[in-house]
């Protein structure tokens, strides 16, 4: 067994051990929740009864504020017909729209056999049903894991593609770092949901939280996105460059260090509209602003992005004065495999000139560079 095979193999078990791990700890999470909500419910029905069966001189404000917080799980009010009576945390608009949303609610309530009872007289003969669903947190985090799955069987899928031609060296090396790169991104998303997930344990901010694991989430779809166009012929849609550029350029400050001025600088006057897969074209911008960090050897330095059109083309320019790259190594800098880094793995800039003058019929250089002093890629993009 090649080693390029040891490896593969070797990702492919380290990616699906970490799927396992966020499945049961998610299924764990999410029966915790579960069980709070179901307390959280009794809570709120014990409530209401003690309002409704309270006198003028009872203290009721602990049970007004267990009525006024409960604003996040689904609930249908029903009589021993199961006769709705009232509802909340339901979409209003539709159930006016839709005459059979509530019942279908309803049904769906009873089969997850989410059901509290209370009597209204002493021969139970009257009585009331409270069903109630899940909130839209417990089901974000019911759901998150088919979400990993997915991304983790196309990881799985490029993977074993990249086996069938591992007699090309070259491709060999490719797909081999595509598996890496792709575990490397799915990293940083994933161990911010564990600790979003974490957090909930410790938080009633839950809004706060589901706005942060939605980003993450979000992040990954669009990792999703962007290895399911590799290998195939991308989509391309028009696209404001500008707008792109200036999104990742806001993305890759926000996770650089504090010393580092990254700025958009020179653009055209008039915005300029290319037909091409955007999801791409933003990942090669990312690949080049990481590349200008990582040049950035004390953690301090500057980069700049320019943009200039003329005709026939679109070019783009990032320059940083970092380490710069030696004549010996701008040779060999876009070949499978080849980096400077010590925890490289050498296929960002195979990527990125792959996606620009393959996909897209464009151009990508070092424009110029100088050990010490910097370095300049160009862009050049097909109007």
């Amino acid at each position: 067994m090649g080693k390029s095979l040891i490896s593969t193999v070797f990702i492919s078990l380290v990616a699906v051990l970490i799927i396992a791990g966020t499945f049961f700890y998610s299924d764990y999470l999410s029966n915790r929740i579960a069980q709070k909500e179901s307390r959280q419910m009794q809570e709120w029905v014990t409530a209401q009864q003690m309002i409704a069966k309270a006198d003028s001189t009872d203290d009721l404000s602990l049970q007004m504020v267990i009525i006024a917080e409960q604003k996040s799980i689904p609930v249908i009010e029903a009589d021993e017909r199961d006769s709705i009576m009232n509802y909340m945390n339901l979409d209003s608009q539709l159930a006016v729209k839709n005459p059979v949303y509530l019942q279908d609610q309803l049904t769906r309530f009873k089969n997850d056999n989410h059901l509290i009872i209370t009597y209204l007289d002493a021969d139970g003969l009257k009585y009331n049903k409270y069903y109630y669903g899940e909130s839209t947190l417990l089901k974000q985090i019911r759901y998150f894991p088919i979400l990993q799955l997915i991304v983790v069987i196309l990881f799985i899928s490029i993977l074993f593609v990249a086996i069938q031609y591992r007699h090309k060296t070259e491709k060999e090396l490719l797909w081999t770092g595509l598996a890496k790169e792709t575990a490397h991104q799915l990293g940083t998303p994933i161990s911010a949901l564990i600790g979003w997930t974490a957090m909930l344990r410790e938080t009633d901010q839950k809004e706060m939280v589901l706005n942060e694991m939605d980003k993450d989430i979000n992040r990954l779809e669009l990792i999703t996105e962007r290895f399911s166009l590799i290998g195939s012929k991308p989509r391309k849609t028009p696209t404001d460059i500008s707008i792109l550029v200036g999104r990742t350029i806001d993305y890759i400050r926000k996770r650089a260090a504090t010393k580092i001025d990254l700025q958009l600088g020179k653009q055209p006057e008039q915005p300029v509209v290319i037909d091409v897969a955007a999801p791409l074209i933003e990942w090669v911008i990312e690949n080049l602003l990481k590349n200008a960090l990582d040049a950035m050897e004390e953690g301090t330095g500057q980069i700049r992005v320019d943009l200039f059109s003329n005709t026939n083309q679109l070019i783009i320019d990032i320059t940083d004065n970092g380490k710069g790259i030696s004549m010996a190594d701008q040779e060999h800098i876009f070949r499978p495999g080849f980096s400077t880094k010590k925890r490289g793995w050498g296929l960002g800039l195979t990527l990125s000139k792959r996606i620009i003058e393959e996909n897209h019929g464009g151009q990508l250089i070092i424009k110029s560079s100088e050990p010490g002093k910097g370095t300049t890629f160009r862009i050049v993009l097909i109007k």
